[in-house]
C-alpha cells in the first residue's frame, strides 16, 4: 500500500463532516485529501474546509481539483518504502511539525467551547492529532509487541499512526491505519542527526497520556537470560504491568 487518497466534496464536504462520523474518520487516515469541485465552491468555502480538513488530519498534503483535474504526482508517491529515501523525504511523510503545531492549537484553544463544552454536532471534536517523541533506544522485540498490543486492544480509536523509531540504532519506519499495522522498514540511513525516536498519532475519543502511558512497551526484551525457566516470572511481571496500560 503507497498510501490512503481521500476525496472531499468542496461544495458539500463541510455539511458531510457534520453529519457523517465515517467522513471525519475517512479524512483523518488519509496520506491525501483532495478537495472536488473547488471550482464549483465559493472562494471562503474551500478556505474553510481546507482549515477544517488542516485540523482533522495535520499530516495529510491537501490538493484542490478543478475541472476534474489533478497532476498524477499529487496522488501517486505517499509512502516512505524505499530504504533508500532521503532526508526530506521522510520529512515530508512525517510531517511531525503539524502534528506538534495542531496539539498546541488544540491546546490554546480548549477553552473557548465554554467550560469544556463539546458540539456533539461536530464529529471532528473526537480527534485528536498530536506527535511524541522517545529519547532512548528501543528494543525490536519490544516495538513488535507495542504495535500488536496497541492494535489489537486500541485499534479501533486508533486511525493513524505513522513514526520514525530508533530500534537498537538503527532509523525504522512504521505505518498504522487502525488494526492494519504495516511490517516496519529499516533505512538505508538516518535522515538527519536527530536520533529521537518521534510517532505521530491521528486518534479518536484517545489522548496523548493513554498512547505515552504505553510505551513502556518498548523496553521489554524477547532474549531470555543464562539459565532462565523458559517462562521467566520477572520478565512477565513486567510485561502485565506494560499490558495494563493498553485497556
Amino acid at each position: 500500500l503507497d498510501g490512503v487518497v481521500t476525496l472531499v466534496d468542496g461544495v458539500n464536504g463541510a455539511a458531510q463532516l457534520d453529519t457523517h462520523q465515517e467522513s471525519v474518520k475517512q479524512a483523518a487516515v488519509a496520506d491525501r485529501l483532495l478537495i472536488t469541485k473547488a471550482d464549483l465552491a465559493e472562494p471562503g468555502q474551500i478556505e474553510a474546509l481546507r482549515a477544517r480538513l488542516a485540523r482533522i488530519n495535520p499530516g495529510a498534503a491537501i490538493y484542490e481539483v478543478l475541472h476534474g483535474k489533478i497532476a498524477p504526482p499529487e496522488i501517486f508517491g505517499c509512502g516512505v518504502y524505499d530504504v533508500a529515501a532521503k532526508g526530506p523525504q521522510v520529512a515530508h511523510w512525517l510531517r511531525e511539525e503539524a502534528f506538534s503545531a495542531a496539539a498546541e492549537h488544540r491546546h490554546e484553544n480548549a477553552g473557548h467551547h465554554g467550560h469544556g463544552h463539546v458540539d456533539v454536532n461536530r464529529h471532528d471534536d473526537h480527534i485528536r492529532a498530536f506527535c511524541i517523541y522517545y529519547d532512548r533506544p528501543i528494543h525490536a522485540s519490544g516495538l513488535v509487541l507495542w504495535l500488536n498490543l496497541l492494535a489489537g486492544l486500541r485499534g479501533a480509536n486508533l486511525l493513524r499512526v505513522k513514526g520514525l523509531l530508533n530500534v537498537e540504532g538503527k532509523p525504522v519506519v512504521i505505518n498504522a491505519v487502525q488494526t492494519l499495522v504495516h511490517e516496519p522498514v529499516t533505512l538505508g540511513a538516518w535522515p538527519g542527526e536527530d536520533r529521537r525516536s518521534r510517532l505521530v498519532f491521528i486518534t479518536r475519543d484517545m489522548e496523548r497520556a493513554e498512547i505515552e502511558r504505553t510505551l513502556g512497551a518498548f523496553e521489554l526484551r524477547a532474549e531470555r537470560r543464562e539459565g532462565a525457566p523458559a517462562i521467566d516470572p520477572e520478565e512477565y511481571a513486567r510485561f502485565l504491568a506494560v499490558a495494563k496500560n493498553f485497556r
